[in-house]
This record gives structure tokens, sequence and C-alpha cells, in this order.
């Protein structure tokens, strides 16, 4: 049997925290090894206990959420957070987490993420896959680097509107392994770590859709 995904909680609110708690405590293959009311903690006890996942909430005292997340070395970041504005999406993003869901999520979409996020995928909830299509459509033509070829830019286009691999290999007539490898080329030349880095970069510089 394989190993259950170790998840670390980070809300201020206890409420939140011991009702994620109980919810994840139902899923199978997922465990809760800790809780931390504040971004201070939640970086130590990610440090201490090594989680596969940190569920981060973005509004904590002292250290808030995004602070943390760009501290928090190992464990991958989904932040889950009531707030679907520019001020915390991008800065959340770029400071390196994975996913980013509101908690107006379903607990099905939760647990999905959790899931796909330990995997090696990165989730937006689609609110905020939305949010970043519309940025992108709205962009205007910026420097970006010449070295993607074509058909890389159509697909960081496409990453960016929140399309999986299977989606987008549909989109473009094309088998999804070479969509795979189309992820991993734009990843590497832009010195990126996963598909989420790369939707913020197509908003950054103006990577819209063709006309």
């Amino acid at each position: 049997m394989s190993e259950s995904i170790r998840v670390l909680i980070a809300d201020d609110h206890p409420v939140v925290r011991g009702g994620l708690k109980t919810f994840l405590a139902t899923i199978d293959g997922i465990e809760v090894v800790g809780e931390a009311s504040d971004g201070a903690e939640a970086v130590a006890l990610a440090a201490e206990l090594r989680p596969d996942i940190v569920l981060m909430d973005l509004a904590m005292p002292n250290v808030d959420g995004i602070e943390a997340t760009e501290q928090i070395r190992g464990p991958k970041v989904i932040a889950l957070t009531s707030f679907a504005t520019d001020d915390k999406v991008f800065p959340a993003i770029r400071a390196g987490a994975v996913g980013y869901l509101l908690k107006e999520s379903g607990p099905d979409e939760l647990a999905d993420a959790i899931r796909k996020v330990a995997a090696g995928e990165s989730i937006l909830s689609p609110a905020i896959a939305e949010k970043l299509m519309r940025e992108v459509a709205a962009g205007t033509p910026t420097a970006h680097r010449t070295d993607l070829t074509a058909r890389e830019r159509d697909v960081i286009r496409l990453i960016a509107r929140g399309m999986s691999n299977r989606q987008i290999a549909r989109e473009l007539d094309v088998a999804e392994k070479t969509v795979k490898a189309h992820v991993s080329n734009i990843l590497s030349k832009l010195g990126l770590s996963d598909r989420t880095q790369a939707a913020l970069y197509a908003v950054d510089h103006g990577l819209g859709p063709k006309s």
C-alpha cells in the first residue's frame, strides 16, 4: 500500500483548521501531520515535519501566508484562501505556491487538488484560472524570451487558460506526450518550476491568445 500524503494545515482560525482536519481524516491516503496558526509557525513546522503538502491561508498575523510560502523549501504549498484579488493571487504564485484554491471550493475539489499537487501537477481553482485568462487576454505584448518556439508559445497560452495536458493536446491536435515535452522545454527554457509559474509568466509577458 502506498504511503499517505502528509499534509500541514496553516490557518489562524481554529474552527477552519478543525474543519479541514476533520474532513481530511475521512479521506483515504491523506494524513494531517500538523497545524500552524500563523506563517512563522507554518515555516517552522514545515521544516520539522517535512509534510508533502502545506495548505496555506494567506491572511495570517505576524508572518503572512505569502511570506511563509516564499520561505518554505521542500513541501509543496497550496494557497487556500478567501481572496481572489490580484494582490493575493499573483504574489502567492510568485512566492512558489503550486496550487491556489478558494475556501468556497468543494470538499472533493480540495481532496483532488491535494492528490494532484502531490503527484506533481499544479492546480488553480476555476475562478483563479479565469482571472489569469482575463489577464492574459488583456495583456499587451512586452519583451519576452524569443527562444520559445511558436508551438511552445501556443502551449504556454493554453496553460495560462487553465488547460491540462490532455486538453491542450485536443486543442492543438497533437499527442499528449508531445504536450508534456513542450511543457518540459518551456519550464527549462524559462527557468520555471511548474505550470502555475508558467501561467504567471504568460500574464507578465503579454502572451495572450492569438487573434
